[in-house]
């Protein structure tokens, strides 16, 4: 009886934590931020993705929902859902018809990006952002700074509504770094620690790239030749990860684990030229934040300019 009321006891904390208040700014505030950022990533990808819609049926690999093709698209069809997934983005960000809009902007970039991933390389860089847009799909993301609102009419309230959604958005981004740290224990064990698969990885991929007349890391080659380094890197790259969900606790120790992970992603550059832009550019830590302050900056700034001009 005793466990039984503790068990409950523990549920009913855990549920008042996870659906605890949030304002709606913060919620919309994390819809423009992410939203904005799928609409450029998309813009950007459009000469890749037209190039790969030509590539010979032989080489579709369907991953994910493009399953359900059995031949591929007309290069006329896959740029056509893909202009129309920017399209639906740019609603998205704007908070406009969001009930129908929303949804449709994440259907349209998940089935693009993973028919970009179907033909031979599937492509990790954007899995969290797909997850961000569905989830805020899902969300009462629209209640603030949403194109349609009337002029005078306040934002609703800090609510259960806008609070569990921010969790979701954030516990996300933490069980990205948590699957990617058990996956280096999975791989390589406790030798992942002695910073030798590390070496093995960057002169690798360094001497691939060299050999393919790509860029170099500028710190690939003085690092292979300092093990020790690379076993301390590769002790602080696994904490960071095994580490993801203290940044659920919020206030400083997600914003210091934020700035962590956001390192960690300086040093993957550095050593690798890989690049992972929605962390870089701190979009995909904003949901440990106070977002809200993040984006309301830089419209206040631009309000003072208008005014000034």
């Amino acid at each position: 009886m005793v466990e039984g009321r503790q068990g409950v006891f523990e549920m009913t904390r855990l549920a008042r934590w996870w659906f605890a208040p949030a304002p709606a700014e913060r919620l919309a505030a994390l819809r423009i931020a992410v939203g904005a950022y799928a609409a450029i990533w998309m813009v950007a990808q459009l000469p890749e993705l037209a190039g790969v819609a030509r590539l010979p049926a032989s080489q579709l690999a369907a991953v994910g929902v493009i399953g359900v093709l059995h031949a591929p698209l007309p290069p006329a069809v896959v740029v056509a859902i893909a202009v129309a997934t920017i399209a639906l983005l740019l609603a998205f960000t704007a908070g406009a018809g969001y009930r129908v809009t929303a949804p449709l902007a994440a259907l349209g970039l998940l089935w693009t990006l993973s028919y970009r991933s179907s033909w031979g390389m599937v492509f990790h860089t954007e899995n969290l952002v797909v997850l961000h847009v569905i989830a805020l799909a899902c969300a009462p993301a629209a209640d603030a700074w949403a194109l349609g609102r009337g002029a005078g009419e306040p934002p609703r309230g800090p609510g259960a509504g806008h609070g569990w959604a921010v969790k979701l958005l954030a516990a996300l981004t933490s069980a990205t770094y948590l699957v990617a740290g058990i996956a280096k224990l999975r791989l390589a064990g406790l030798h992942w620690l002695d910073g030798d698969p590390l070496r093995t990885q960057i002169a690798i991929d360094n001497l691939r790239k060299a050999l393919l007349g790509g860029a170099t890391a500028p710190l690939a080659a003085p690092l292979v030749a300092h093990p020790a380094i690379l076993a301390a890197l590769s002790i602080a790259a696994l904490a960071i990860e095994l580490g993801a969900p203290l940044a659920l606790l919020g206030g400083r120790a997600a914003r210091r684990w934020a700035w962590a992970a956001w390192a960690f992603h300086v040093g993957v550059v550095l050593t690798m030229n890989v690049w992972f832009p929605y962390p870089l550019t701190w979009v995909a830590f904003l949901p440990l934040i106070e977002a809200e302050r993040a984006v309301a900056w830089p419209a206040r700034r631009w309000r003072r300019a208008i005014s000034a001009s």
